[in-house]
């Protein structure tokens, strides 16, 4: 492949993502307007591949799945996209998942029941 190859290639990718950040950006308002955030992760033109990742106030959203079913049923509908994943991280993702002993805030999560991820065991030191 020669540099003028590897130049195109690039032009072309950063054409697919900056046309799909375009379009979240102009008919998706919504994820801004309630707190959210999205990002195109990959957008290679040469597989139709285009993941998009939503996070802020998606993570945890009860109207997150309708949002990514949205954006799939629009994307999918482009002549260069063959395939759309959108990721939700869930929001225990954000503060390290069940196994992580204190929130950010350094407060033991199984302390009184408030948390342990579905537990409601108040832990050892409940009064």
């Amino acid at each position: 492949m020669s540099n003028a190859d590897a130049d195109t290639d690039t032009e072309t990718e950063a054409s697919l993502r900056e046309r799909v950040e375009a379009w979240l950006t102009r008919e998706m308002p919504i994820i801004q307007m309630h707190g959210g955030t999205s990002a195109v992760r990959e957008a290679d033109p040469e597989s139709g591949e285009v993941i998009i990742e939503l996070g802020g106030g998606c993570q945890g959203c009860s109207v997150s799945d309708v949002t990514t079913g949205n954006i799939k049923a629009e994307l999918i509908q482009w002549p260069d996209i063959d395939e759309v994943t959108v990721r939700v991280p869930d929001a225990r993702e954000s503060l390290g998942g069940p196994d992580q002993a204190e929130s950010i805030m350094g407060i033991d999560r199984t302390e009184g029941g408030r948390g342990d991820w579905g537990s409601s065991n108040p832990g050892k030191d409940h009064l």
